[in-house]
């Protein structure tokens, strides 16, 4: 699972995804190799050794990011993991992300971002008041919504 706002160790970013794969059992003789690794897939292996938490909030959201690939889930839960970040620091993330998916990881991404949902989403689950409103492929939910709290939602029109 990786949040909104990451949560980072007071150490350095190398530190921060040994860690984690200290915690998950990984082998002390492979884990800096992998993290290593980890730090190279999210473009931040130049950024190994200063403190993780002064880094960008871009830097640190791939950071988060770096750390739970690192652990090589099938499957990363993702809540906003763009909100808050300019343009720039997004397409990073986004790029991360799309390579993750390319890696076999499976990727269930929580945004209210409608362009972010367009060019990332395979299928849609729109949730409305906690429950599962419509569940489509990205194409079909965009060009024909099922729901009428869909629909409304994607006319910026939908009542909370």
């Amino acid at each position: 699972m990786v949040f909104q706002r990451p949560v980072l160790l007071r150490r350095s970013a190398l530190a921060n995804i040994l860690h984690a794969l200290a915690i998950a059992g990984v082998p002390r003789r492979h884990r800096g190799e992998r993290a290593r690794e980890a730090l190279r897939k999210v473009g931040l292996e130049s950024l190994a050794g200063p403190p993780a938490r002064v880094l960008s909030g871009g830097e640190q959201q791939r950071l988060a990011l770096a750390r739970a690939w690192a652990l090589q889930p099938e499957i990363i839960f993702l809540d906003e993991p763009t909100a808050s970040l300019d343009p720039g620091a997004t397409h990073e993330i986004e790029k991360v992300i799309l390579a993750m998916a390319s890696a076999d990881t499976k990727i269930v991404l929580v945004t209210h971002n409608l362009g972010q949902a367009r060019r990332m989403g395979d299928e849609i689950l729109f949730l409305h008041q906690g429950k599962i409103a419509e569940r489509a492929s990205a194409e079909l939910f965009f060009k024909h919504p099922r729901s009428v709290e869909a629909r409304q939602f994607l006319e910026g029109v939908l009542p909370w």
